[in-house]
């Protein structure tokens, strides 16, 4: 993408509405437009990201072995009052009557529509174990939206549900969901941690929060520090081998990590002094075992092997996926703007034209942009005629992890650079050599 031809509509200074990092750098970079409290117009940069977020959660999603479909935003009232929720949830939830008088909701989440489609067509335990996950927008009608997409009013979530014959089959499912999200979070550069945590509205016994570490997060955290060393890296990992499943699970959740729901100072004092840290996190996902809360009251009921009919074990888990933008920004930023890891970075990387209307720079740029197209590397080159400052500031502001920087001097001889934006290191490379290089960072993901 030629920059000249981009919306990009950057901003100079800090806007006075913004309180947090993520909040002030995406209004900065020009990747969201604030339309009323707490509701955003995503613009091409941040849409960007938020398609590659996207496709992340999918890949992980369909490698766990979950199906994914997609429910509408607004839901009919009377599936919620069977469930019991629909006074309960309280003012959060936006109700709505359309022209005929119906009673309506726009969803804050799907628990109720997803068993109404499971007991519409599931009725035998030989369809099971089922887990089905769409990702869509969902409004919860905050009294105070804030921080940006970090706690606004509507919002883009993956919410997944799982229906099993029986307790077991369940609580592996929850594992598949947990060792699925860990990686998810991993392949974003992020390091998440499960938290024991409250379920809330969505109700069950069994549920983790996934926590980011960041001094703006909302939740207060305690946790044992060697929780952060742990990483799923290239294991692989059968999801169909409950054992090895509970036992990564096991691995990820034994070391103490809970919110200041479930904190247990007496556990947290056997914590050794040294490992023993209090913090706070950025939610970014959660995930729920709550049985038969929903079956038994909706009538989502399968035949057993006996022939006998009992209601579905269900959970359900859910993943921020507009909410982590800005989460990745808070744990990935420095005084000049955003740093994206490679896995979400909306460009892999920015091409920088020093002398714009050099004929040498020109065709050198040109090169480099052909030549990472035939990779499969779709760069941003800015091809303004603007001052080289601007475009330094403009490539840090929006943080894409590598640039490649040409002038007449460097050519003449045979060379362009090439800087990390994470280490602010550079090198000085062949353009071929460039090219290469950058491919084979992105080679794999």
């Amino acid at each position: 993408m030629r920059l000249s031809r981009y919306f990009l509509p950057v901003l100079k200074e800090n806007p006075a509405e913004a309180q947090i990092v993520s909040h002030r750098y995406m209004l900065r970079a020009g990747m969201i437009k604030q339309q009323a409290a707490g509701i955003y117009s995503w613009l091409p940069l941040g849409l960007r990201v938020l398609r590659r977020i996207e496709e992340i959660v999918n890949q992980e999603q369909i490698r766990a072995g979950h199906i994914p479909l997609l429910m509408p935003t607004l839901q009919p009232a009377d599936l919620w009052r069977e469930s019991g929720r629909y006074d309960d949830y309280g003012q959060e939830m936006l109700r709505i009557k359309d022209r005929q008088e119906r009673e309506m909701l726009y969803g804050p989440t799907n628990e109720e529509m997803i068993t109404d489609i499971f007991r519409s067509h599931v009725n035998s335990y030989k369809d099971l174990p089922l887990t089905l996950y769409h990702i869509q927008w969902k409004f919860r009608d905050e009294m105070r939206p804030r921080f940006g997409v970090m706690r606004g009013r509507e919002f883009l979530m993956k919410d997944g549900y799982n229906f099993d014959v029986d307790r077991e089959a369940a609580l592996h499912a929850y594992n598949r969901h947990m060792v699925s999200y860990l990686r998810t979070y991993e392949r974003m550069g992020l390091t998440a941690i499960p938290m024991r945590a409250a379920s809330g509205p969505i109700g069950g016994d069994n549920t983790h929060e996934f926590l980011v570490l960041a001094q703006t997060g909302e939740s207060e955290v305690f946790y044992d520090d060697r929780v952060t060393a742990l990483k799923l890296g290239q294991r692989d990992i059968d999801y169909d081998d409950r054992t090895q499943v509970a036992d990564v699970c096991k691995e990820f959740t034994t070391l103490y990590a809970r919110t200041d729901e479930t904190h247990d100072q007496a556990i947290f004092d056997q914590v050794p002094e040294a490992h023993r840290k209090v913090g706070r996190g950025i939610e970014v996902g959660q995930i729920f075992y709550f049985g038969t809360k929903y079956s038994a009251s909706m009538g989502a009921e399968v035949t057993t092997a006996e022939g006998t009919k009992v209601p579905v074990e269900m959970g359900s888990h859910g993943i921020g996926v507009s909410r982590l933008l800005g989460a990745i920004i808070e744990a990935s930023h420095d005084d000049k703007g955003i740093i994206w890891p490679e896995g979400v970075t909306p460009f892999p990387v920015g091409i920088v034209n020093l002398k714009q209307g050099d004929s040498a720079a020109d065709a050198a740029c040109d090169g480099l942009y052909k030549a990472l197209a035939a990779k499969g590397l779709e760069a941003l080159y800015d091809d303004r005629d603007e001052r080289a400052g601007a475009k330094f500031a403009t490539m840090d502001l929006i943080g894409l992890p590598w640039r490649i920087t040409v002038g007449p001097r460097g050519l003449a001889n045979g060379i362009v650079e090439l800087t990390s934006r994470r280490t602010g290191e550079s090198e000085e490379l062949s353009p071929e050599a460039a090219v290469d290089r950058i491919a084979q960072i992105y080679a794999g993901r």
